[in-house]
């Protein structure tokens, strides 16, 4: 999800139904350097609320610094990121490398709630780095809880399986029964029907949603009945809606990032709200070709303009793991 949950996307998924959202994650050093890329993730604004900012790092005295920086800019959530499977951040301890260190995790989680004095701190993990059983993020889990951390989020994946296989909701379960705390879950959510399977074999708290929110910003409230245990339709946006949204999304880059980013930015975001519709691969050529505003505009107007009349709603673009 990195340079995609950016200020226009959470605006628009909020608008949609989203209740609470993160940032993309950050780096404890960057941001104790004051770096100024780093200051620019955590842009936000006040209709942008309730927020989650998440940290990445492994070294305490350095995570407990960038934990106290988070909690002076008004976050209202502080999450640790022990789940990133990049093999660049593993190989410097960070992301789901500490799931092999549970000592030097349970360290962070020490210094980082010492920090921290007003706001709730979580973590997010995965089921283990190379072990299938879900036992290292029972472990790490019960650290967390121990530590004085709020809740947990746990992918059901290894650092191995990086974003390949299926999630497994069991291993997440394991969790949830190892714990007092709340246990969210996360992985391969694309639908309604997935999170009604993961909240029913894992018996989770609550969801946390990545990739499937591309371009699906409805996907929130569907995802509320199913937790709230609602047994009625689900939503699926016209693509009239999803031609309305995309523009509004395009408004908003251009407001809060500038028109030239703005138009960088549109090469991956026109294909979220696109994919799956006939012409999608000419439209998203087309606009891969320029930066001109008005002219993607024209170009996104022009493709939903030319839809047939008979066209199916459009489901979850992107089918993807978190």
């Amino acid at each position: 999800m990195a340079a995609c949950t950016d200020l226009p996307f959470r605006l628009i998924a909020r608008e949609k139904g989203l209740g609470f959202c993160f940032l993309e994650m950050v780096s404890a050093q960057a941001l104790a350097r004051e770096n100024k890329k780093t200051r620019r993730l955590l842009q936000s604004a006040p209709q942008d609320r309730p927020l989650g900012a998440q940290l990445l790092g492994c070294d305490p005295a350095n995570m407990a610094e960038a934990a106290q920086m988070i909690e002076d800019m008004g976050f209202d959530l502080l999450d640790l990121n022990l789940g990133c499977p990049v093999k660049k951040v593993v190989n410097n301890g960070e992301g789901s490398a500490l799931l092999k260190e549970p000592e030097k995790a349970a360290k962070v989680f020490k210094a980082v709630r010492k920090a921290v004095k007003k706001i709730p701190v979580t973590v997010k993990m995965r089921k283990g780095f190379q072990d299938e059983s879900g036992t290292e993020a029972v472990c790490l889990a019960k650290i967390a809880q121990d530590c004085g951390l709020s809740a947990v989020t746990v992918h059901g994946r290894t650092q191995r399986q990086g974003y390949s296989g299926k999630a497994d909701y069991a291993a997440i379960g394991k969790v949830k029964r190892a714990v007092s705390i709340p246990v969210i879950g996360n992985g391969d959510v694309i639908d309604a029907a997935a999170a009604a399977a993961l909240k029913q074999i894992s018996g989770c708290d609550g969801i946390m949603l990545g990739r499937a929110g591309l371009g699906n910003p409805w996907i929130y409230n569907n995802l509320d009945k199913v937790m709230s245990g609602s047994k009625g339709s689900f939503y699926v946006p016209t693509a009239e809606e999803r031609r309305r949204t995309l523009l509004k999304h395009f408004e908003l880059e251009i407001t809060h990032l500038g028109e030239g980013l703005a138009a960088l930015h549109m090469r991956r975001i026109a294909l979220w709200y696109t994919a799956g519709l006939p012409g999608a691969k000419a439209l998203r050529a087309a606009v891969c070709q320029t930066t001109d505003s008005a002219l993607i505009r024209s170009l996104i107007e022009d493709f939903f303009d030319a839809l047939p009349a008979a066209i199916p709603q459009p489901q979850a673009p992107l089918l993807l793991a978190e």
